[in-house]
Order: C-alpha cells, then sequence, then structure tokens
C-alpha cells in the first residue's frame, strides 16, 4: 500500500492512498467465505462452493463492492498511523480508482490537530483574590451548624423570613384551573426560593389559614413559562430554635469541648474552602490567559459537531421539535439566532482549550496514572449519585472512557502550566501554587510509585 498526505489547511488533510490487488486477496477470500455461508449451490456443502460459481451468482461487482467496504477502514487507519496523522473527527472517504485486479484508490479529507506555538510560561501572569479568613465567614460556619441542631416550634404569629410553613397551592390560567400545579401540605422554608418565584413575598405576613393570590410563570408541565395566577393558603407555621452558642453547644455537635476550640476547628474549614476556591480560580484565569495568548486554528467541521451536539440535548426533550425549541427562547426573551450564535461559540472555546491542552500534554510528555483516573471515575459518579461500576458500564457503553481519561490528561497539563506562571493576588503578595497544586516532581514520584 502506498499513500501521501496534502495539507489542505492548518486543520484539515487529504491522504491518498493506493493498494494493489495482491494485498486484497485476504479481503476476497473472507468475502467468498461469507457468500459461500449464505448462497446454497447444488451439489456443494455449505461454505465449499467455488469462488468463480460465487461471482457467477452475484456477479463481480458485488464481490467488489464488498471487499472495498471491508476494506477501507483498517486501509486509512493504517495510512493515518504510518503518515503519523493526528486525526480528529470522521473522515469523508472518497474512492477514486478501482481498476479490478491492479489497482484500489481512495482518497480521505479529515481534520487534524493543528500545530500551535506555545509560549513560555514564565513570561505569563495572573492575578487572583486573596484568601480571606473572616470573623463573619466563621460565625457564618457557626449558624448553619446550629442551625442543623435547631428545633422546630409552632406559632401563633405572621409568617416572617426564615419560618417553616405548610402551605396548599392552586394555580388558574385564563380563569381555568391547572391540576399538575396543584399540591396540599407543602413543606417550605420561607425566604429560600426553592418553589416558585413570588411565592415568599406573597407569605410574608400571612397567618394560619390565610390565602393570598400571586401571578407567576409555572416551572413545569405543559404550561411551564405561562404566567398563571397561583393561590396559596398557610397551613401552620414554626419557627426554628437555635441553641445556644457554648461550650455545652461544642460537646453537642462536635469532638470539641469548649466554643473556642470549636471556632479554632471552623476557621481551619473556611481557610481550607477559601484555598480550594483560589486554586479554582487560579486555572480558570491560566486558562483564559493561555486562550487569549495562544493561536489555535479551528477544525470547522468538529465546531460544528460540538454545535450540533448542544442542539441535539436542547431539542432533545422537546420531541426533536425545533419549532418547540423556537417557541420556547422566544417566551424567554431570546431567540434562535441568539441561540445558535451562543452555541457556536462555546463550541469553539470548548474545541480551542481542548486542542489547547492536548498539545500542552504532548508536549510535557504527561502521563496519566491508573489511581488518578480512578479517582476521576469515583469523583464523577457521586456528582450523578452512581455507583463507580454503574458509571464506568454506561461511560463504556458510551464510548466515552477515553474521553474521561482525556479530561484527567487536560487536567494535569494545565497543572504543569500553573507551576511556571507567576501568580499574585490582588494585595500584591506572592501565591505558592505548590501549595495549592503540588509539584511536577511530586506527580511523578506518585506515578511511579503506581507503576
Amino acid at each position: 500500500m502506498k499513500s501521501t498526505v496534502e495539507q489542505l489547511s492548518p486543520t484539515r488533510v487529504r491522504i491518498n492512498v493506493e493498494v494493489p490487488f495482491e494485498e486484497l486477496k485476504p479481503d476476497f477470500d473472507k468475502a467468498y467465505k461469507a457468500l459461500a455461508q449464505q448462497i446454497r449451490l447444488p451439489g456443494f456443502r455449505p461454505g465449499k462452493a467455488p469462488a468463480k460459481l460465487l461471482e457467477a451468482r452475484v456477479g463481480r461487482g458485488a464481490v467488489l463492492e464488498q471487499v472495498v467496504n471491508d476494506t477501507l477502514p483498517g486501509r486509512y487507519s493504517e495510512a493515518v498511523t504510518t503518515a503519523g496523522v493526528k486525526a480528529i473527527g470522521q473522515p469523508e472517504i472518497d474512492i477514486t480508482k478501482i481498476e479490478d485486479g491492479e489497482l484500489l484508490a481512495f482518497t480521505a479529507e479529515v481534520d487534524v490537530r493543528p500545530e500551535i506555538d506555545l509560549p513560555d510560561y514564565s513570561t505569563l501572569a495572573v492575578t487572583v483574590d486573596p484568601v480571606e479568613i473572616t470573623d463573619e465567614a466563621v460565625e457564618e460556619q457557626l449558624l448553619s451548624l446550629r442551625q442543623r441542631f435547631g428545633t422546630l416550634t409552632g406559632v401563633e404569629r405572621a409568617v416572617q423570613d426564615g419560618d417553616f410553613v405548610s402551605i396548599d397551592l392552586s394555580a388558574a390560567i385564563d380563569g381555568e384551573a391547572v391540576p399538575e400545579a396543584t399540591a396540599s401540605g407543602l413543606s417550605h422554608e420561607v425566604g429560600s426560593g426553592q418553589l416558585i418565584e413570588g411565592l415568599d413575598e406573597a407569605i410574608v405576613g400571612l397567618k394560619a389559614g390565610e390565602s393570598k393570590d400571586f401571578t407567576t410563570k409555572l416551572v413545569a408541565g405543559e404550561h411551564a413559562d405561562k404566567e398563571a395566577v397561583v393561590t396559596v393558603t398557610v397551613g401552620t407555621v414554626k419557627e426554628r430554635e437555635l441553641p445556644e452558642a457554648d461550650d455545652e453547644f461544642a460537646q453537642l455537635a462536635s469532638e470539641f469541648d469548649t466554643l473556642d476550640a470549636l471556632k479554632d476547628d471552623l476557621r481551619e474549614r473556611v481557610g481550607r474552602v477559601a484555598k480550594v476556591e483560589q486554586a479554582g480560580q487560579i486555572r480558570d484565569k491560566v486558562l483564559e490567559t493561555l486562550l487569549e495568548t495562544i493561536e489555535v486554528p479551528l477544525p470547522e467541521t468538529v465546531v460544528k459537531a460540538e454545535v450540533d451536539a448542544q442542539l441535539h440535548e436542547a431539542v432533545h426533550g422537546l420531541d426533536h421539535d425545533e419549532e418547540q425549541l423556537n417557541a420556547l427562547l422566544e417566551a424567554q426573551g431570546t431567540s434562535r439566532e441568539q441561540f445558535d450564535k451562543d452555541a457556536t461559540e462555546a463550541a469553539e472555546k470548548s474545541v480551542k482549550t481542548q486542542l489547547l491542552l492536548d498539545a500542552i500534554a504532548d508536549e510535557a510528555g504527561t502521563e496519566v496514572g491508573q489511581q488518578e483516573l480512578t479517582e476521576r471515575i469515583i469523583f464523577q459518579a457521586q456528582r450523578y449519585g452512581i455507583s463507580p461500576d454503574q458509571f464506568i458500564q454506561q461511560v463504556q457503553q458510551a464510548g466515552q472512557l477515553g474521553a474521561v481519561f482525556a479530561d484527567v490528561r487536560r487536567g494535569k497539563a494545565l497543572a504543569t502550566v500553573v507551576d511556571q506562571v507567576t501568580v499574585t493576588d490582588t494585595s500584591g503578595a506572592a501565591v505558592d501554587t505548590a501549595e495549592l497544586f503540588g509539584t511536577p516532581e511530586s506527580d511523578e514520584a506518585e506515578a511511579a510509585d503506581e507503576s
């Protein structure tokens, strides 16, 4: 087999392949064997009919078509591997010549990962918010802990923000009741905003047994996003009584004997959360800086596939009816044109990010250990509320295990850049990224331990 590669653009190539017919003998043998199993010829046992008779029955053209269809994927893959082409997406294959007994020729156009000029990362700098541990943040954590140990007590007064109420709801559109928007005995924390817009404002000031009408948009069912008149009736009103913040509470709610010791522990927790948030901000800002400063040619078909995937996701719950999507967007105060624009921009950024991080990973020789992959799988499974085994089964069925691996590798690649970038906070103080992310040396040592 002979193949050559033409560079059509920074992100697309054409591979020209020629295969002599003598190299197709195994493919012809396979085709004849399959036909022999399917076609019964008098005087021959199943699978034993000669090739010439089989050809006479189905025609040489049918045999050629079967051989070509069977051989193209493998020959394309071989050409890609031999030429070192970094193909992405599906190829467009065109058969250019079939000379029976002599030559099969075809071309394959496919998007490829572009060559990307990477900078000296030590010349980059980002600024992030400082880690601040305020007394207010500690008190907020203490309040949250006290609320967990609070008790609800019925009160005979009007509803106030923060109360817990039981309510009945009913809704009507143009005077017609909406059965699916009717509910009784709902429990609700006033001020949480967890049910429907306008509910909390309507409830405040009502007493048990009192009702009030308010107008809002329904959020579910066939009348979703339509305005309705909702009637809310308060059943019971309870307030939460909090335990005193003292040593006795510290002993009840924690392993500490004193309130001061509990507060010290909460202060450490606030600090850890603040550092995690700062680490996330560093990653985001470093990535944004890379995307802004590095030129990455975008493969059009890959971007289009990403846009199509977003559209498919949007219409999946609408019986794949784009007219319904257009109507929904209009009801939300936007348009299909804006949706398409936003989808394209998001797809371009996503593809650019993936290509850039893959290039960084290639340059750095980034590898992913089994432990790192397992940790990501466990984390993702927890996010979806399923077991790791179930998550693995689902991603394997969807053919997405490689995508999980790629995400881990890209995350590690970004970390190698963070290690070299100058990071300061808004007060001008240098941020020790090694404390937040570790160092490449420590990552290599962990990988060596795994092996």
